[in-house]
């Protein structure tokens, strides 16, 4: 069960903050000197329509809130009906008393209805009441009346305009939120799996030509993919859960056995302490991703990395990456490298040849 949004509980309760204004039509009946019993019988009318406001504008706004437009709409009719009837009552005997019931029925189709109807809505009842106050009361207490019964119409429609900000601005919230983890899902996803398979393939290759020279060596390389093969499954359902966190160390010695796999020698850093706690989650992805491109598309035979406080560098000597586009491996790991609050450079090595890529966060 869904626990209740609290706003909503608000809103209704600042639509009813205006039953305060009642207290006017009940000073105004126990300041008269009519019978006790016809002082009673207006105080139940005047609870009777505070009690049916409440009635009609806290229902509605739940209604609305779970889009039950259809049976908000009836409830509002409804008691849009019975508070108009108890209205009239209290006019015709309590004179200019009763003006102030006038702005709770102005302002109620605001809490249910579109804002096209709303505002046909206001205008017919604004062209009933105007004449009929004008004949009933005179000039001074009509535009009284009108002036109060807009103001009240103008301030609950600025707090609808702004809840429905709000609504829309928290669905977009959501939807933002929901398209950012199905990114970072899908980038997980690509990293874990790309590294994986692309060791498991290079391990495979060499188990096929070891095969018939050393079958011995083969089988061991075979053992390798298997537990490459659970372990990187094991990843991926912890990637889909959120619990996956890439480490330093591991992906430095999953870098090496990539690397040496392919007959790429790896100069790889020994020391992992130089680099900040804070930023060792963020190189690690990078690392990674880099190694994995250098295996698979780099044609490489020596391959470097430097780590730092808050940087990495990966070079290495193999065709470079000039006329061709990023994949979206660099694009997800820029994405990545970016919400750290860093930035990733690829190009060419220092001489004009190979690749390197850096990360400076």
């Amino acid at each position: 069960m869904s626990e209740r949004d609290p706003a909503v509980t608000w809103d209704w309760m600042s639509g009813a903050v205006w039953l305060l204004f009642l207290a006017f039509p009940i000073v105004a009946i126990w300041a008269t000197d009519r019978a006790l019993a016809w002082q009673v019988g207006m105080t139940v009318l005047v609870a009777l329509f505070a009690a049916g406001y409440v009635a009609t504008v806290k229902p509605v706004t739940e209604l609305v809130s779970v889009g039950r437009h259809d049976r908000a709409h009836r409830v509002g009719w409804w008691g849009l009906l019975g508070l108009t009837v108890l209205a009239l009552l209290l006019g015709w005997q309590l004179g200019p008393n009763a003006m102030t019931t006038f702005p709770f029925l102005l302002s109620l189709p605001v809490f249910f209805l579109p804002w096209r109807q709303v505002w046909v809505v206001s205008a017919v009842m604004l062209a009933l009441i105007v004449p009929l106050t004008l004949l009933a009361w005179g000039i001074w207490p009509s535009a009284m009346l009108w002036g109060i019964a807009v103001m009240v119409l103008g301030i609950v429609v600025l707090s609808r305009y702004a809840d429905e900000r709000r609504d829309h601005h928290r669905a977009t919230k959501s939807r933002l939120a929901v398209v950012e983890e199905r990114e970072r899902v899908a980038r997980d996803v690509h990293d874990v799996l790309g590294h994986s398979l692309t060791v498991v393939t290079v391990k495979t290759e060499l188990a096929q030509r070891l095969v018939d020279v050393d079958p011995e060596r083969a089988k061991a390389e075979l053992a390798e993919v298997q537990q490459l093969s659970r372990q990187a499954l094991a990843e991926i359902r912890a990637t889909v859960g959120g619990l996956r966190v890439a480490r330093l160390a591991d992906e430095v010695g999953s870098a090496q056995g990539a690397l040496a796999g392919v007959g790429i020698m790896a100069d790889l850093p020994e020391d992992l302490s130089v680099v900040d706690p804070r930023h060792r989650i963020t190189l690690a992805w990078v690392l990674c991703e880099a190694v994995t491109n250098v295996v698979r598309h780099s044609r490489a035979t020596r391959c470097a990395v430097e780590l730092g406080p808050g940087s990495i560098v990966v070079t290495d000597d193999g065709r470079g990456v000039r006329g061709r586009g990023e994949g979206n491996g660099i694009r997800g790991l820029r994405e990545r490298v970016e919400q750290a609050g860093g930035r990733l450079h690829l190009g060419t090595g220092p001489d004009g040849t190979g690749t390197r890529l850096e990360v400076q966060l």
